[in-house]
């Protein structure tokens, strides 16, 4: 067996996994035990996608960029999953620093994101293809954001929950586009109608915000009061 096929059907075991462990730690207790074993297996499934697909995409990128759009496209999506599944996993680990992160995992992953996002979305506006240009965005803000993040100490008691779904939302978006783009055409979808790809984007952002909105006001309602933590306490009586 050739390389190429080799690396292409671990590319599509690897993809499936990650397609459908996806789905289980959106709805299982948050913290709980199937939610961390499931999103560790997502997690292993999508870097050892991204990994093959770079190996499948990246070579014949190379050697005729002007003329392989959708394989620049294939290594962003790449790019993008596991970055951010990675970093979903090193907010959990990092959620007690108190500064800011100079981790070369943190930041790197960051500006990796946001340099693909940046060089897709000029690569789709030199070739006319929007596709890329139409979903650069992604990566460039999770790019910014990631770099917000880390770059700064912690803003609130639970930054690390809000930044862990919010990557781990950018990493399904691209998932899931990934896997409606290779499939498109066996469910009658006839070339690339950004329309109907950036729907995962969408829905995402959309479901992200409302998520976010949501355990905001839980943790707000959760929050202890002035009384019952002391600097805030003797703040109040100055």
């Amino acid at each position: 067996m050739s390389f190429y096929l080799l690396a292409r059907w671990f590319h599509i075991a690897s993809g499936i996994i990650a397609f459908v462990t996806l789905w289980l730690p959106l709805v299982a207790r948050k913290g709980g035990t199937l939610h961390r074993r499931v999103g560790q297996a997502y997690v292993g499934a999508m870097i050892s996608a991204a990994i093959s697909a770079l190996a499948i995409c990246g070579p014949r990128f190379i050697q005729a960029p002007g003329t392989q759009p959708m394989d620049l496209f294939f290594i962003y999506i790449a790019v993008l999953s596991a970055a951010s599944a990675s970093m979903g996993v090193r907010v959990i680990r990092t959620k007690t620093r108190t500064g800011a992160s100079t981790h070369p995992l943190d930041v790197g992953l960051s500006t990796l994101l946001l340099c693909m996002g940046l060089f897709t979305a000029a690569y789709g506006l030199r070739m006319g293809v929007p596709l890329l240009w139409g979903f650069a965005p992604v990566g460039i803000f999770s790019g910014l954001t990631g770099l917000w993040y880390w770059m700064r100490p912690p803003q609130d008691r639970m930054h690390w929950w809000f930044q862990h779904m919010g990557a781990m939302v950018a990493s399904g978006i691209g998932t899931i586009t990934a896997s409606l783009v290779v499939n498109a055409r066996h469910v009658g979808i006839e070339g690339l109608q950004l329309a109907i790809f950036l729907g995962p984007t969408v829905v995402g952002v959309v479901g992200l915000k409302l998520w976010t909105r949501y355990y905001r006001q839980r943790f707000a309602r959760k929050a202890p009061g002035p009384a019952s933590v002391p600097w805030a306490g003797a703040a109040a009586r100055r």
